[in-house]
């Protein structure tokens, strides 16, 4: 009879271990403002001027080429520290104290490869997940390991690489590597 106990025991014990509903959270990486880079398009306006007020994509150089300033350095700058640099130059000869606004156009964008239907370059949306760029992706093909994804992230002159869940979030230049699963 205690032989019988102990084994309904052992054979339960299992499956109340599968009905312990883990809610996992964790701490999701912030970040300071957002810095212009290579790819993103800017949108400057610029008061009382509607020649100069348009959209401006940063070349690969980290510049934005505009007429009467010409190529100024953008790239690591915030919208608000690219407007001063904007008004400074402006400033110097060709405007008495101009009245700059730098807001972002089009965000760099995003690639994701792997295991999903439609691996590629896609455009970032501000708040973008890992679960989200897979979905822009077209989610997942039959054989993708639907848990962790890897993000290899360019910090400087260094790529990172790092191993996430699926609410990690993603950001402009990032790319997502879905992995198959062997089972």
């Amino acid at each position: 009879m205690r032989w019988l106990q102990l084994g309904l025991l052992l054979l339960l014990l299992p499956l109340a271990a599968c009905s312990i509903n883990r809610v996992s959270t964790y701490q999701a990486e912030t970040r300071g403002p957002y810095t212009l880079d290579a790819g993103d398009v800017i949108a400057v306006s610029v008061y009382g001027d509607d020649t100069i007020s348009k959209s401006y994509k940063i070349d690969e150089a980290g510049m934005v080429s505009m007429p009467l300033v010409g190529p100024l350095p953008v790239r690591g700058l915030t919208t608000n520290a690219a407007a001063a640099e904007i008004a400074a130059a402006l400033a110097r000869g060709f405007m008495r104290n101009p009245n700059v606004s730098v807001q972002i156009d089009t965000y760099r964008p995003f690639f994701i490869q792997g295991a999903v239907k439609s691996a590629g370059q896609f455009a970032y949306v501000p708040q973008m997940t890992v679960r989200a760029a897979i979905s822009t992706a077209g989610g997942y093909t039959d054989t993708a390991n639907r848990s962790r994804a890897t993000i290899y992230r360019k910090d400087g002159d260094q790529m990172q690489k790092a191993t996430v869940d699926l609410d990690f979030p993603i950001y402009p230049g990032d790319t997502i590597v879905i992995a198959e699963r062997w089972l």
